[in-house]
């Protein structure tokens, strides 16, 4: 006598289960150009890593004797795995069983992986394809009455946001509190033309007079631009890459501190053209990007949030193989001027390097906030406090170079002025309460309006007061710490890399409320 009938039902009911929402419903999935959540999870996770939690729950149907006849598995795959060779807890929604919506205990499922991820302190990364738990009208039916939204996983959600790294790819439709289990992450991807992201789908958005197609709605192009989600990719595999190199800068849990890879790049490696990257001409522009690269250790530059935000260029990277945070300006738009969305994106990166114990390296070349009616209209310098009180509330070692203009309050975020930094200039840097062409006509205007020739009078003091603003004469008075030819940067930063690995202290981030 044996267990063995019961481990033959085990079998049959993981057979069962394996089966998903059932052949036609598969093979409608897979013709939409979607991977099956099984595939998803064979295609981010280590091959043979994954070990599923809670394989067994969905809705059973018996015969008269009490024997199992089919059973339609819950719509959501949980449990660990290893990407990259580090465990993680890996979450898939099953698009096949009734769109991803609330069914077979997803609810506390997600709720158990929330929980193991939190308490095994290890990263959660979550394959969103559907309403994620949310529920249907067709519940209604079912229970016999309504329920009032309680979302009981979102504790679990809020707590991980402080102490794991959490990344969600949109692989799908998502609506609902799936669209917020997206939008609730360090690390966020859609697939282009595949994904979409809304409050609620085209149905219910038809009740309001907007007929709308789901890209239309929620597409990648709409919100990889205004910030709810990171980054656009062109297929799924692309997005599991970017999720495996995202977490590949970051510990597993905010106990431990990120992991230094074996140095690749030469540490004092002079590109020579970092001589005449900066324009003379103070309102040419120039590619960032480039300079970034060549700074940090050769190919490791990892850009996110790219299509948003984009007066400032952010992402991880190295220094002789410190991981480390980058912030750039990019001159390319709005000068480098800070508009709302570039001053949240800020914000937003500054938090996740303070949460992860990530060094920051900031390379500034900004004019200040955004002026003008709409400005004023984006709430500009609501957001804008906001980056200056995450800038003040970091803790984090923290480096600044000043390629260029350093003007406004933007530029007052450069860094925290109560603590101690690493601080650099190129012979390119100019700085100021604001930039000489817009404060001439306020500081000196009895004297421009008082002249026979209120233009030359301009000019004049113009030239005399450009005659000042030479970095060299702010570096004797001590403004500026050191002036440094630009080839020597990579160098400097590797040092401050190695200076600051032993600093960085594991633990949960404390800091108080912002403006």
């Amino acid at each position: 006598m044996t267990w063995q009938p019961e481990i033959d039902e085990l079998a049959y009911r993981r057979r069962l289960a394996e089966r998903m929402g059932g052949e036609e419903k598969v093979a409608r999935h897979r013709e939409a150009g979607k991977l099956t959540v099984r595939d998803r999870v064979a295609g981010i996770a280590d091959s043979g890593s994954f070990r599923e939690v809670g394989g067994l729950s969905g809705s059973g149907r018996y015969d008269s004797n009490g024997r199992l006849v089919d059973l339609v598995p819950s719509n959501l795959v949980m449990g660990r795995a290893k990407m990259g060779g580090r465990p993680v807890v890996l979450v898939g929604d099953d698009f096949t069983v009734r769109g991803g919506a609330n069914d077979g205990a997803v609810g506390d499922k997600l709720v158990h992986a929330e929980k193991m991820a939190h308490d095994l302190r290890l990263p959660m990364v979550r394959l969103v394809d559907g309403t994620g738990g949310g529920g249907s009208v067709r519940n209604i039916e079912i229970k016999g009455h309504t329920l009032i939204p309680t979302m009981k996983v979102w504790q679990h959600v809020v707590e991980n946001m402080s102490v794991v790294p959490v990344v969600s790819l949109a692989l799908g439709s998502v609506a609902g509190m799936g669209a917020a289990r997206v939008a609730a992450s360090h690390y966020s991807v859609m697939v282009k033309e595949t994904s979409q992201l809304f409050t609620e789908g085209p149905p219910v958005v038809a009740h309001i007079g907007q007929q709308l197609s789901k890209n239309e709605l929620g597409g990648s192009h709409i919100h990889t631009r205004n910030g709810v989600v990171d980054d656009e990719v062109a297929t799924e595999q692309d997005a599991f890459e970017h999720a495996r190199r995202f977490l590949s800068y970051l510990p597993a849990s905010v106990h431990e501190l990120p992991p230094r890879t074996e140095p690749s790049d030469d540490p004092t490696r002079r590109d020579e053209w970092l001589l005449s990257a900066i324009p003379r001409d103070s309102r040419a522009v120039y590619k960032i990007r480039p300079i970034v690269q060549a700074l940090v250790d050769d190919g490791s530059f990892f850009e996110i949030g790219r299509q948003w935000g984009c007066a400032i260029v952010t992402g991880l990277a190295r220094l002789d193989g410190w991981p480390v945070a980058v912030i750039a300006s990019d001159p390319y738009f709005h000068g480098g001027g800070w508009d709302s969305a570039t001053a949240e994106k800020f914000t937003r990166f500054v938090d996740l390097a303070q949460t992860f114990h990530l060094p920051v390296v900031n390379l500034v070349d900004t004019a200040g906030f955004l002026i003008g009616q709409e400005a004023e209209q984006a709430a500009t310098m609501r957001h804008g406090v906001r980056a200056l009180a995450a800038v003040y509330q970091a803790t984090v070692p923290w480096c600044s170079v000043i390629l260029r203009r350093a003007y406004g309050m933007s530029a007052a975020a450069h860094q925290h002025m109560g603590r101690f930094n690493c601080r650099y200039a190129w012979p390119s840097a100019n700085w100021g309460a604001m930039p000489i062409e817009g404060g001439l006509e306020v500081a000196y205007k009895a004297e421009i309006e008082g002249a026979d020739d209120p233009v030359q009078k301009r000019a004049e003091i113009e030239q005399r007061v450009r005659s000042l603003t030479s970095p060299f004469r702010s570096a004797e008075a001590f403004v500026i710490e050191d002036i440094i030819d630009p080839r020597e940067t990579r160098t400097l930063l590797c040092e401050f890399a190695n200076l600051a690995a032993p600093l960085r202290e594991a633990g949960i981030s404390r800091f108080g409320i912002r403006p």
